[in-house]
């Protein structure tokens, strides 16, 4: 059938044969299309890497499909209230990079509360907490990390309402607004210059004993979002705030440096990966693996009406999920501006990635070159304390 409708598009049938096609279409089902698009994901020995986890192109097609199928994915969406009260009710044509922070900041949610191996099914109910964290991104002006809050935020940041955010931009107004998520508890970190203080970011993680201390026991809330919390006790009480690290980064001038390729496919090697938030000018993607020479991301330029939670709280939640395989780039078209970003729910998680980077630092043969993050202790991108 893409032979006949390439044909088609090179002029070779007539408007009757191609008016047949688009029907044939309208009558397929979804698992027709989902069978049909999975054909068309490489046939390679190469792995594939879906936020640190490894799939065969070969064998779990379907295990990769049910992976990517269960990340959070936001689009543009219109008719939402609008903004600030007087402002757009769509995002279309410059919401793009926004709602790409939206799906990294999901990501990290989702792993907080519900753990990388979860996953949805569209005729499974599921649980409450998944709701709050669904909830939190909901455009209206009262979600933790909605279009309104992430747009208003962005006034700070010398963004009109309206306007194109680039990596840096949206990585800062979403660390300011997790400030206000007392369900999540998060510690955000964006990194500058390059640069990962270690010592910086355990102080930042392990604040939450002064603020919280035995006061926890009294000040549970039942509800987050509208929704029934699952959080137990003994996350207030915890020695480390769960963090997502998030570092902003340059990989050349024009056009994304061949030498930090290598180092950037590592990133979505690690079992913290959130991904990277990035793409081309003026048009974001979340990148959340790659295959071969290939990145796979989530589009957000698809515009679909805003969605309301019903009077029972729940929330029709099937235009959330990117349900067919997701699209493909050549990592070398890759904008150089780009936002990578890691999770790390203990500190056990984020002494592993410190590990993980410097085994990735150790193996480069021409570290001044080729490192993406430059180290001044060890000759590691990492600090210990910062100079």
């Amino acid at each position: 059938m893409k032979e006949a409708v390439r044909a088609c598009l090179a002029g070779r049938m007539g408007y009757g044969c191609l008016l047949f096609l688009l029907q044939c279409f309208s009558t397929l089902t979804y698992d027709t299309l989902r069978f049909a698009e999975l054909e068309d994901f490489p046939e390679t020995s190469e792995p594939v890497w879906i936020l640190g986890k490894n799939y065969s192109a070969l064998t779990e097609k379907e295990e990769i499909l049910s992976d990517v199928t269960s990340r959070l994915w936001f689009t543009y969406r219109r008719n939402f209230p609008a903004i600030g009260g007087t402002g757009p009710t769509s995002d279309t044509g410059w919401g793009c990079m926004l709602r790409c922070g939206q799906m990294i900041f999901a990501q990290a949610l989702l792993c907080r509360h519900l753990g990388r191996d979860w996953r949805w099914e569209k005729t499974r109910r599921q649980k409450d907490d998944y709701f709050s964290v669904l909830n939190a991104f909901i455009d209206k002006k009262d979600s933790y990390y909605s279009i309104h809050q992430i747009a208003q935020m962005g006034v700070g940041e010398g963004k009109l309402i309206g306007q194109w955010y680039g990596p840096n931009t949206v990585a800062q107004v979403l660390r300011k607004l997790a400030a206000f998520d007392s369900w999540s508890s998060l510690a955000v970190h964006v990194a500058m210059d390059n640069t990962v203080v270690i010592d910086e970011i355990k102080r930042l993680c392990k604040s939450s004993v002064a603020c919280t201390g035995a006061a926890a026991f009294h000040s549970m809330e039942l509800l987050h979002n509208g929704f029934p919390s699952e959080a137990r006790i003994e996350d207030k009480l915890s020695l480390w705030k769960p963090l997502i690290l998030l570092i902003p980064l340059r990989l050349g001038l024009s056009e994304i440096n061949e030498a930090y390729i290598e180092t950037l496919k590592q990133c979505f090697m690690q079992p913290q990966s959130l991904g990277v938030i990035g793409g081309k000018p003026n048009s974001a993607h979340y990148f959340i693996g790659y295959v071969g020479e290939e990145l796979i991301y989530l589009d957000p330029h698809t515009t679909q009406p805003a969605v309301e939670p019903s009077n029972n709280c729940f929330i029709p939640d099937e235009s959330f999920h990117c349900q067919h395989p997701p699209c493909r780039m050549r990592i070398s078209d890759l904008d150089p501006s780009i936002a990578v970003g890691f999770f790390c729910n203990t500190e056990g998680d984020f002494e592993e990635w410190c590990q993980h980077i410097r085994k990735i630092l150790l193996m480069q043969t021409d570290w001044r070159g080729s490192l993406i993050l430059r180290m001044r202790n060890l000759k590691f991108s990492l600090f210990k304390t910062k100079i």
